[in-house]
């Protein structure tokens, strides 16, 4: 069979094929205007909501998120459409029509997203988590940050990202709601004098207490936590704002260590004897 290309128009495809790139083109460049403009037009508002309304920010940036999400899913979704009616010259009604009755039947294959923006719902209506959050759910702890209709993303401190569908989130412990506790046990020698200690250790905590603002209540000299087998437990407790308490724990352990040594008195260590052998 001999082909016959004397009647193909190259020139009218080449042209055809031009304007559906260029179509293909704006109608991009228009997404993604659309879609910098919302994000700015969200953001500007959630901004004037945190300013005027009193909302925290935690709870701002979670709302944020969520409407940007939704925003971006309803604008993917009208530029679907735009391609397949401007590009392919598609029906689009048709097709939205079978996919309301697909859908319908996709639906009861799909309990467990169905769960997943049911739970998703009401973390946000009931307040119980939002971005910045330190949290600890599904076997997870970490910094949140984002809550989305199907999952919540959590930072752990080793860096790690965990996407944690919504429906997995049966319990969840808020660590940053209220202020935190710092904790810090510090043991002394059974030959020193424990008042003695107390009174060093406190006068340390009073001295933080009065530099650092970070710090709600106390920090407080407990009184002996336990007797172990070759020091006496002393715990010191505080209150601090929320994710401060571990600076605030780490400065009293080394302030504590410093005043205790030029007070003469001993932290126990393991001490290692060396016998030499006698020929």
């Amino acid at each position: 069979m001999i082909w016959d290309f004397s009647e193909i128009n190259l020139y009218a495809i080449l042209t055809a094929i031009g304007i559906i790139f260029l179509k293909l083109i704006v109608i991009l460049l228009v997404y993604a205007i659309v879609k910098s403009l919302g994000k700015k037009v969200i953001a500007r508002l959630f901004n004037r909501a945190v300013e005027k309304q009193g909302i925290s920010a935690g709870r701002a940036k979670t709302l944020e998120k969520l409407t940007f999400n939704i925003f971006t899913y309803a604008l993917t979704f009208f530029l679907v459409v735009m391609v397949l009616e401007n590009i392919f010259d598609v029906q689009t009604t048709a097709i939205l029509a079978g996919a309301g009755i697909l859908g319908l039947a996709i639906g009861f294959g799909a309990q467990g997203l169905v769960s997943d923006v049911v739970t998703g719902f009401f973390l946000l209506l009931e307040k119980q988590v939002d971005v910045d959050d330190y949290v600890t759910t599904a076997g997870f702890s970490g910094i949140v940050e984002e809550v989305g209709l199907r999952t919540t993303k959590i930072r752990d401190f080793d860096g790690s990202l965990h996407y944690i569908p919504n429906r997995e989130i049966s319990n969840l412990t808020n660590h940053s709601r209220g202020n935190m506790r710092a904790l810090v046990d510090i043991g002394i020698s059974y030959d020193d004098n424990i008042d003695n200690a107390i009174l060093v250790m406190q006068e340390v905590c009073d001295e933080i207490a009065h530099k650092n603002v970070a710090i709600k209540e106390g920090p407080n000299v407990i009184g002996v936590q336990g007797l172990g087998d070759s020091d006496v437990v002393i715990r010191i407790i505080a209150k601090t704002e929320n994710m401060q308490q571990w600076a605030i724990e780490r400065e009293l352990r080394k302030a504590i260590k410093e005043a205790l040594d030029a007070n003469g008195i001993e932290i126990p260590f393991p001490h290692q004897v060396n016998v030499e052998k006698k020929a």
